[in-house]
């Protein structure tokens, strides 16, 4: 008995001296997935509406401060949290008005490329200029994403939160995954700029290697950035363009504008006929040409003549062309359709929408979706139909491309329209299913990459808000407000010539993705070898 009761006693002895060390140590064991969730909601935090931009790099140096020398199984873990730190705030607009059950859906499957990610930069931290390998990694799971599944999910691109940043110029060098790349490429930089620094001041001594690497990984990108805008004007080469961009708004927000779609029409015809009075009385030029938003007309205009009458009215107050946001039913298939309108030959052109929305536009998987929950498929009743052809319309003396919304998300549904005569971009949308949230501000700032990227004017009427014109060079001239009707009229630059970007199309992507490729290839031969050397 004594025995067992010194026994006891002397475990009560040693044990508190124990517990707290032992409990600060599986505290610590959790810091880098914190860390890493909280760098996924501080690379949210840089993207629009907000102007900081400059947050991006300490969120990828942070992401680099708990992946580096980590396993991939790790790395793998730590990404889905970043991905879930990043996305989950990022996208809460998707499920505004149908639950959370479609966003966190959308989030946990988006966020499993950026695991895929961590675990490709956990992989290649260890070897040479790894910072050059991440950032690698980082764009070759940007278009894997704006791929797969159901034709690709690219909102959130690294490039579209830096419309206000100085990296912005790079969009016109090799498009989004340039620019993307620099900034990532970057922010992997600063952090080993640190690390290396703290190294050399503990240990007295730094491979001159790797701190050339550090530092080039942070002056690159910004020594392109400083180079890259010459490569941008906002001059006209094929004279200008005076354009209106009509924004009726709606009835009201969310889903519930679909039942009110002849008051929609109505809506945008009204604000055409003020338009037309206010150049009547030399409130404003009189423009050359004038741009609907997207399902300006959800009553299809080629099967009811009221509806018809009164775009056809609108026109002729007007007296120019207006390309008209319809919803159009032909042989049996539905099409978000842009209809170029003539005041005096009515709809003499068509634009059918290539990239449509799944889950909006149409709905994948649609007989197991409906088992789990029948409300879901009853939002989509009927899929619409992709378009085949670029859209771009003779509008008086201009050629006008046309990118329907979720369109300018993806980089070779813009470029086409410029490789195909476009000299100005309209992005028509529709943004009133997300009432007041962030969408309208990161889809508006997508317009932006996408006009330094191709060296073009882009106009984007919207439904409800926010409607914008923006010069080449990226620069908001005009905007409205939302859920207000208003107009805007300014004289715009044409422009014909081809950036870098626009010439090489996918090229820098697949060029990065080769990269990536090749640092995972020899971090996995690096891993053989070392595993051998020690005899395992």
């Amino acid at each position: 008995m004594t025995v067992t009761a010194t026994s006891v006693d002397e475990s009560d002895q040693l044990e508190p001296p124990n517990a707290p060390a032992s409990l600060a140590a599986r505290l610590v064991r959790f810091v880098p997935a914190l860390a890493a969730a909280l760098c996924g909601v501080l690379l949210y935090v840089s993207f629009p509406p907000r102007t900081l931009w400059w947050l991006a790099l300490p969120a990828f140096a942070g992401f680099g401060w708990v992946l580096r020398g980590r396993s991939w199984k790790a790395g793998l873990g730590l990404g889905y949290l970043f991905g879930l730190g990043f996305l989950l705030p990022l996208l809460v607009w998707t499920g505004v008005e149908v639950g959370p059950g479609p966003w966190l859906a959308l989030v946990a499957i988006e966020a499993i490329f950026v695991a895929l990610v961590g675990a490709g930069v956990a992989a290649v931290s260890r070897l040479p200029a790894w910072p050059l390998w991440a950032a690698a990694v980082w764009i070759a799971g940007e278009a894997a994403r704006a791929r797969v599944p159901f034709n690709g999910f690219p909102w959130g691109k690294v490039a579209f939160g830096q419309a206000d940043g100085v990296f912005l110029p790079l969009a016109a060098v090799g498009g989004t995954p340039v620019l993307g790349f620099a900034v990532v490429l970057c922010g992997f930089g600063l952090y080993e700029v640190v690390r290396v620094a703290v190294e050399a001041r503990r240990t007295r001594a730094v491979r001159r290697s790797a701190a050339v690497t550090a530092l080039l990984s942070v002056a690159v990108p910004l020594a392109g950035a400083a180079a890259a805008p010459p490569l941008v004007s906002d001059k006209a080469e094929n004279g200008y363009a005076t354009v209106a961009v009509i924004q009726g708004n709606v009835p009201r927000s969310g889903l519930e504008f679909n039942a009110q779609r002849r008051a929609v029409l109505d809506y945008h015809a009204r604000e055409t006929l003020r338009l037309a009075a206010d150049v009547k009385a030399g409130k404003v030029p009189k423009p050359d040409f004038v741009l609907w938003p997207e399902n300006s007309s959800d009553v299809d205009p080629f099967a009811n003549a009221d509806a018809y009458a009164v775009i056809d009215r609108a026109a002729k107050a007007v007296g120019v062309p207006i390309s008209v946001g319809g919803v159009v039913e032909r042989h049996g298939k539905l099409y978000n359709e842009q209809i170029l309108w003539d005041p005096k030959k009515g709809p003499t052109d068509t634009y059918d929408k290539r990239q449509i929305q799944p889950f909006g536009e149409y709905l994948p998987l649609r007989s197991l979706i409906g088992a789990i929950n029948s409300d879901w498929t009853s939002m989509v009743r009927q899929d619409f139909s992709r378009g085949t052809k670029p859209g771009v319309f003779t509008m008086d003396h201009a050629k006008v491309g046309l990118v329907t919304c979720y369109e300018a998300a993806f980089d070779w549904a813009v470029r086409s329209e410029v490789t195909d005569g476009a000299q100005l971009i309209s992005v028509p949308s529709n943004n009133a299913t997300f009432d007041r949230s962030e969408m309208t501000y990161q889809q508006l700032a997508m317009s932006r990459v996408r006009a330094v990227e191709h060296s073009r004017t882009v106009t984007v009427p919207v439904t409800s808000g926010v409607s914008a014109i923006i010069m080449p060079d990226g620069r908001i001239t005009q905007k409205t407000g939302m859920f207000v009707a208003d107009h805007l009229v300014q004289k715009v630059p044409l422009r014909s010539s081809e950036t870098p970007a626009t010439r090489m199309g996918v090229l820098p992507e697949i060029a990065l993705v080769l990269i990536a490729a090749g640092g995972l290839g020899w971090a996995i031969v690096a891993g053989v070898r070392g595993r051998r050397a020690r005899g395992m």
